[in-house]
């Protein structure tokens, strides 16, 4: 951690001494703000039981409509030990979670680690579910072979201008694409338990946008065209404008309508895509921001 570049922003910030990446972190421990049953992921991630999800501070992409803001700020976070994370995982197990769900971890990634083997040590058997933004190094992916069972990973940009004007990243569509086919090396192939639980495999997201949809079907075409009915894909109109965008960036100052998700969702039925899922209507109107109050986190 004194010249950290596990991101593809690769910033060198000397965190083990208490320099900020560009991810917000600094220092030893990791910093978490909810641990906790979590309902409101995909229906084979959640289960009836919930995700045993761990929302982690900071964040190496920082979009500027950024859902979680308070969190990949580091606005919240409270600092844990990898013992502390290492009992969490298995706090999260005897409430009967369906796996372990690691929400934007590249930058506690090493430390994840070493939290999931000593976890595994004590009796840890969930799957792992690996969800990040898709601004993946490839480098840092390699070290989680065989650690990670499913990567729930966003997909947000295949338009260049689009990841410079919102997340500073004009890498990203290459990023992504390289990313991705990491993680599809690794699972392989979706599978899943009798329930229909997720065991491994890859499932990538796609938030629309509001005037974003040409972006949209660019990466649905993308993902589709090059892994077909290998891995799920998300579709996701539950879009919500936050304070922070009103100012610089009024175009994102509204929900997306109810045509613009249905131009996406008509134009991959019409690539043929057959793995996939989709929001209704009513779930734009809805809140999928948890409080970030600490459950689960303290000792």
């Amino acid at each position: 951690m004194s010249n950290c570049n596990l991101c593809p922003r690769q910033c060198g910030a000397d965190r083990e001494n208490g320099k900020s990446g560009i991810c917000g972190v600094s220092g030893k421990n990791m910093l978490a703000a909810r641990a906790a049953l979590h309902f409101w992921e995909e229906p084979c991630i959640s289960g009836e039981k919930g995700s045993g999800t761990v929302f982690f501070s900071g964040c190496p992409l920082r979009c500027v409509y950024c859902q979680n803001y308070q969190i990949a700020s580091t606005e919240v976070g409270m600092e844990i030990s990898e013992e502390r994370l290492k009992d969490i995982f298995l706090e999260l197990q005897e409430k009967g979670a369906h796996n372990i769900n690691l929400v934007t971890p590249t930058h506690y990634t090493p430390e994840i680690i070493r939290a999931i083997g000593k976890a595994k040590e004590r009796g840890l058997r969930l799957p792992v579910v690996y969800n990040c933004s898709g601004y993946e190094k490839v480098e840092t992916l390699k070290t989680l072979k065989g650690i990670v069972d499913i990567y729930l990973t966003d997909f947000k940009y295949m338009e260049k201008e689009t990841a410079v004007r919102y997340s500073k990243a004009p890498d990203y569509p290459e990023i992504a694409r390289a990313a991705l086919k990491e993680m599809m090396d690794q699972t392989g192939e979706a599978k899943f338990d009798e329930n229909g639980i997720m065991q491994s495999g890859v499932i990538v997201r796609h938030l629309l946008l509001p005037g974003h949809v040409r972006n949209a079907r660019a990466v649905v075409k993308y993902v589709y065209e090059t892994y077909g009915n290998q891995l799920y894909l998300s579709l996701m109109n539950q879009y919500t404008p936050l304070p922070q965008v009103k100012k610089e960036f009024p175009e994102l100052d509204r929900r997306v309508t109810e045509r613009e998700y249905q131009r996406l969702i008509s134009y991959a039925l019409e690539l043929g895509i057959e793995n996939a899922f989709i929001q209704d209507g009513k779930t734009a109107e809805e809140s999928f921001i948890p409080m970030f109050d600490y459950e689960g986190i303290r000792s």
